[in-house]
């Protein structure tokens, strides 16, 4: 880690299709070796299944829900204090829940056998947004961990 100064935050290129910050940053997330075009079609091709699914209009409304249901707001972190080591929970910045969310998305995408990612990319978000399925589970132990570390929380700086 670089003690001279901290790394400047980019900004996400909007997607060409919605004009949203939001896709263009799970487009990224998707994206392997630079094929910007695929991971476009698989995006949208994930919302559309998604929204037809859910019968929601607006992908970015549609995405917004997703979040809400699967923001993670504690974590924990690896304190050293004294020669032990402590889980302390902190509260995670909006940022870094939404791009947790959206690696997790994609992770959980991924982790499905047997289908295509733009399908299982679909099923995961129909998932997330009706409050189910491996992202939502993911955030749920997270919250555990913080609450059954929460003795620690004093060790915060």
């Amino acid at each position: 880690m670089s003690r001279r100064r901290r790394a400047e935050k980019r900004e996400f290129a909007k997607d060409p299709r919605f004009g949203s910050a939001l896709i263009g940053q799970l487009v990224s997330i998707v994206m392997e070796r630079g094929k910007r075009s695929l991971a476009c079609s698989i995006v949208y091709g994930a919302i559309e299944r998604a929204s037809e699914a859910l019968e929601k209009g607006d992908p970015v409304e549609l995405l917004l829900g997703v979040l809400e249901n699967a923001r993670p707001k504690v974590e924990v972190k690896s304190r050293r204090v004294g020669g032990a080591t402590y889980q302390v929970p902190v509260e995670v910045p909006y940022v870094r829940q939404q791009s947790l969310v959206f690696r997790w998305l994609v992770e959980a995408a991924k982790s499905r056998k047997g289908k295509g990612m733009r399908e299982a990319l679909g099923q995961e978000i129909i998932d997330a947004y009706n409050n189910a399925g491996n992202v939502v589970k993911k955030k749920v132990e997270i919250h555990r961990m913080a609450q059954a570390n929460r003795a620690f929380a004093h060790f915060v700086w």
